[in-house]
């Protein structure tokens, strides 16, 4: 039977829009099973703690668990590279970090392009770290911790989590423009190198005025200096480093991204949803409480600021010579 040309146009024109009528029908019913947010880090460092800070936030409003799953490794490559493999379907993500943005210089090899193989879904949070030392250390400022320093060139252990983290960075930005010359001793994330801090195996550290809060408050550690330009309400009394030496500044960043291609009206409700967070008084109280500012925007805005970040710590590491272990 043959068939009249408009109909037949009018069928193809149907077939054509299935998949696209499919892929909305999908996002439309998204989640239908549970998301997997993947951390590259350990337990209890500032990605770990915005992760489950926005989890449980999105299981409430989307009706599916949000799944904290940590996979330590590579300064977050390993996380990176699980998601750039998983199905681009919107239920496996990335907590994404200031080390995403490093990663492309530090590595002189990788299984893929950030920028290209993860698409940019919501920014989160700026994350502001904290100079903190030993209390045995006889430095309560800045300035005398700088003057110590030189008096004692090569003997102060600064911790890391690890080569190339934002805290690693924060450091070495610190030495450079200091001139100091502390020893770098790399743990395996913020929760091995804290302990070695406080029981006095290491003099200093920087770290997410998230993760040190607690420790401030109690007295177990002291904080010296922010890296923000300004003061961070979380910690009132405590000065920017900036005021010491001009010109330091080192805040990080944490948001979510999702493989390549995952379909726009998934990242679409994701960011909607963690946008909404971001305005919401009893969730933006409790990143104050941590030191945390919001970070709303588009996914096409926090896409353009990682690539912008990516080319600002390109050359920090070419200048400090920062090279992966």
């Amino acid at each position: 039977m043959k068939l009249p040309r408009r109909k037949f146009l009018r069928l193809v024109a149907g077939a054509a829009a299935l998949p696209a009528v499919s892929r909305i029908a999908r996002a439309q019913t998204y989640p239908t099973r549970p998301v997997h947010l993947i951390v590259g880090y350990p337990p209890g460092g500032g990605d770990d703690i915005v992760a489950r800070l926005i989890g449980p936030w999105l299981s409430e409003r989307l009706g599916k668990s949000f799944v904290i799953e940590n996979r330590p490794g590579a300064t977050t490559n390993i996380a990176t590279e699980a998601v750039v493999r998983a199905s681009p379907d919107g239920y496996t993500l990335l907590q994404v970090s200031s080390a995403s943005t490093v990663n492309a210089t530090l590595f002189e090899k990788l299984n893929f392009n950030f920028i290209r193989d993860i698409a940019p879904v919501a920014s989160i949070a700026h994350l502001p770290f904290v100079l903190v030392v030993n209390p045995s250390l006889p430095a309560k400022t800045v300035a005398e911790f700088i003057a110590y320093a030189k008096a004692n060139p090569g003997k102060i252990n600064m911790a890391t989590p690890g080569a190339g983290s934002a805290s690693d960075l924060n450091g070495q930005l610190f030495k450079v423009m200091a001139g100091v010359d502390l020893v770098t001793v790399h743990y395996r994330g913020v929760g091995s190198a804290l302990p070695e801090l406080i029981s006095g195996r290491v003099e200093i550290i920087f770290v997410p005025v998230a993760v040190a809060i607690g420790y401030i408050k109690s007295g177990t550690l002291r904080a010296l200096g922010v890296t923000t330009p300004a003061r961070v309400a979380a910690l009132p009394d405590v000065p920017p480093i900036g005021d010491f030496v001009p010109g330091y500044e080192g805040t990080g960043f944490e948001g979510i991204g999702a493989p390549g291609n995952t379909p726009l009206e998934v990242i679409a409700i994701l960011s909607r949803q963690v946008n909404a967070a971001l305005f919401d008084p009893m969730f933006k109280a409790r990143l104050g409480d941590l030191g945390m500012e919001p970070f709303a925007g588009s996914p096409a805005e926090f896409g353009k600021f990682i690539a912008d970040e990516t080319e600002k710590w390109r050359k920090v590491v070419k200048s400090a010579n920062i090279k992966a272990e």
